[in-house]
């Protein structure tokens, strides 16, 4: 359906109702509307964000009303996993980790690289190399072409081998390969290398890795002094990460490498890149799958994709467990190269910066921020995903119609929650700053770095992970209540941009990844990772508000991002309104920093408007229907929210303050969707029957329904 007026929500939109306050919830509507159109599935990094904000807005009639899940079981289900369970990242093809995050990347570690063809990405490009200084043994290159470098492999054990180079070992623990090759289906391809102490190659410095393949598409190969040896580009080329870091021999200084294709017959290869490359590796990916496949089946109830996809949620947890002994450590314990929680940007004794290739690389959204070690943000998004996939495995349990393989590689869900208990007592135990009575992070050397991250400490609220204290103190600190010396924003000015709180509180000039190495050069509040700001995560703080001081003060915090939400759009939009007058902050997006993350690659603008359906009505969909937990601020006598689409059915929900709550379904749902109530004597308003269990369960005729808590709660 169209809009009414442009640029407004389509009439189909989902409308939050509240008598009384009805032009804020235009406004809202208008938020949620403005960053609905561009959202879907994106890369693993939002997977726990963008499912609960997108599927369950009712979009049109038929097979429309189902183009946003179908768009996200094709997502979820492309997720790449590799042989050893990790979930890639799935970002553009940058010159870094071709599984991780687009940087560092391998100049600003200080490492080597040979890009006979450029990326084509904007921004994350490479000077473009020859041939000239290689070495072929065994076989004979061409002229570069539109793909690369093509190579025929002549001889049996053909080698390829780089100019002299030198470059330290540990700021470049893989190799990366780009390229296309026929021929090598079943060698055993390797590279070797050289060190000033080691000058010739040698099997104990070696390396293996799988060969690029034909799999999928035909290969076709034109001949030398021709095409120059081009391959099919329907097919894309393989990108080889080779994890030299885990062969003793890779230590102290590289001074030469040599690709063995060890090859039986004559091949061909056409090479795209090779080069050295920082672990960009994201370490929340994994959680995120799991968190993200938990949300896509609670609301879908697809239990094609469920059985479909089971084995490798299995997958990515065991990786999760067994990468970052999450058994016996109790916390994601990451030891990757350069994610080791030790910033990159340290200061001597005498107070003079020395900046370390290699290290403070981040592992998650805050990319600046050397989250690792015992990394306390990717404990709390292990601790949520223990629980989601124990929820799945009980179900799975509890339903064997489904058909969900229940084999030897099932999780037992007992265990799982008795785990996610252990990881939160441990966590809020090791990750909690004793002074400033708010968690921080852990490096190796068992440092804990604490900058007033905001975003950290709702999110341990909001996921359950703090403990009731915690969340009191860490609520006092945020609403300014409560200041904490030595922080550099307090009291009103945590708020000082409006929408939201600023990301941190401390200003923070030495914890950093190395390349990020002149925080100092930018002021306070106009980098998003220092004293910044990011419009989605709002709604965790909103949701914090709502459980720890109660709807009434999440709706004064609502209205306040309301009110500055409808200054902005009267003057033309976030990127107007701040182009403006400068003092109002400047706006990150699109490789260009800044202090405010609204637009552009801010996806999880989206959340905010979540508030309504998770927090105040305390909606939440489970594998047999939802529950329900209003919190109506005392102004408001009732709440709707039209348009939920859960498991097929398209729901308005209302919940009024008197206590009653009433459910209207476009039909009924077979089975029929079981109504969790929150505690107190319910019962159904068709007959006045009591509400066993307060397990409502909606009639399989469809229609209106009504649940009536006999003694409503006090105001």
């Amino acid at each position: 359906m169209e809009a009414t007026q442009p640029n407004a929500p389509p009439l189909d939109f989902p409308r939050f109702v509240v008598p009384g306050h009805e032009a804020a919830m235009t406004a809202l509507r208008d938020l949620f509307w403005l960053h609905y159109q561009p959202a879907g599935p994106l890369i693993p990094l939002w997977d726990e964000w963008m499912p609960k904000a997108t599927l369950w807005p009712a979009r049109g009639s038929g097979r429309q009303l189902d183009q946003m899940r179908r768009r996200w079981a094709t997502a979820l289900a492309g997720r790449g996993i590799n042989a050893e369970g990790y979930v890639h990242t799935q970002q553009h093809d940058g010159p870094a980790h071709a599984e991780g995050w687009p940087f560092p990347l391998w100049s600003q570690a200080g490492g080597m690289g040979w890009h006979f063809r450029g990326t084509g990405v904007a921004g994350y490009d490479a000077p473009q190399a020859t041939p000239e200084g290689w070495r072929l043994t065994g076989g004979e290159g061409g002229a570069v072409n539109e793909q690369g470098w093509p190579i025929e492999l002549l001889d049996a054990d053909a080698r390829a081998q780089t100019p002299p180079l030198e470059v330290p070992a540990r700021v470049c623990p893989w190799l990366r390969l780009n390229w296309w090759a026929e021929g090598l289906e079943s060698a055993n391809c390797y590279v070797e290398w050289t060190t000033p102490e080691n000058p010739h190659f040698g099997a104990d410095r070696r390396c293996y890795f799988g060969p690029a393949t034909a799999t999928g598409t035909a290969l076709a190969w034109m001949p030398m002094g021709g095409g120059e040896g081009q391959m099919d580009l329907a097919r894309a080329e393989t990108r080889t990460m080779i994890p030299v870091y885990r062969t003793p021999g890779w230590s102290g200084t590289i001074t030469g490498l040599r690709l063995c294709f060890a090859n039986g017959s004559p091949a061909r290869v056409v090479i795209k890149s090779f080069h050295t490359a920082c672990d960009t590796r994201h370490s929340i990916n994994n959680p995120n799958f799991v968190r993200g496949v938990h949300d896509y089946f609670c609301w879908s109830g697809d239990l094609t994709f469920l059985r479909e996809q089971i084995g490798r949620v299995r997958t990515a947890m065991r990786f999760t467990m067994r990468e970052f002994q999450t058994r016996t450590r109790r916390c994601v314990y990451t030891t990757w190269p350069g994610h080791e929680g030790r910033s990159g940007v340290r200061r001597a004794a005498d107070g003079h910066k020395q900046v370390i290739p290699g290290e403070g690389i981040g592992g998650n959204y805050w990319d600046l921020l050397p989250f690792g070690g015992e990394d306390a943000l990717a404990s709390i998004y292990y601790y949520d995903a223990l629980l989601d996939l124990a929820e799945l495995e009980a179900a799975i349990v509890a339903h064997p119609e489904w058909g969900v393989a229940t084999g030897a590689d099932a999780f037992d869900p007992t265990d799982l929650r008795q785990h996610a208990d252990q990881v939160r007592e441990y966590g809020t135990n090791r990750f909690w700053n004793p002074q400033t009575q708010r968690f921080g992070t852990v490096d190796l050397d068992g440092t804990l770095h604490d900058y007033g991250w905001t975003f950290l400490n709702n999110e341990a609220v909001y996921h359950g992970f703090a403990t009731a204290d915690q969340a009191r103190l860490i609520r006092a600190w945020i609403s300014g209540s409560r200041v904490v010396s030595g922080d550099t924003s307090v009291g009103p000015d945590i708020y000082h941009w409006r929408f939201g709180p600023r990301a941190t509180t401390r200003r923070n000039l030495d914890y950093y990844f190395w390349a990020w190495s002149n925080p100092e050069g930018i002021p306070w509040g106009y980098q998003v990772q220092d004293g910044g700001a990011v419009l989605g995560f709002s709604y965790h703080d909103l949701m914090c508000r709502l459980a720890v001081d109660g709807p009434d003060d999440a709706w004064a915090r609502l209205r306040e991002i309301l009110a500055w939400f409808t200054e902005v759009q009267a003057e033309g939009g976030y990127r107007s309104y701040y182009a403006q007058d400068p003092a109002r902050g400047t706006m990150q997006g699109a490789n260009v920093a800044g202090g405010l993350g609204l637009d552009k690659e801010f996806f999880e603008s989206l959340l905010v408007p979540q508030v309504m359906l998770y927090g105040f009505l305390g909606f939440r969909p489970t594998v047999a229907g939802f529950d329900l937990s209003p919190r109506l601020p005392q102004d408001w006598p009732e709440l709707t929210i039209t348009r939920v689409h859960v498991r097929g059915v398209v729901l308005d929900v209302t919940a009024r303050a008197d206590g009653a709550i009433r459910v209207t379904p476009d039909r009924a749902a077979d089975p029929p969707l079981v109504v969790q109530l929150p505690e107190g004597d319910w019962r159904d308003e068709a007959d006045g029957s009591p509400i066993p269990g307060n397990a409502w369960v909606l009639p399989a005729t469809g229609g209106a329904a009504a649940a009536t808590r006999v003694h409503p709660p006090a105001v």
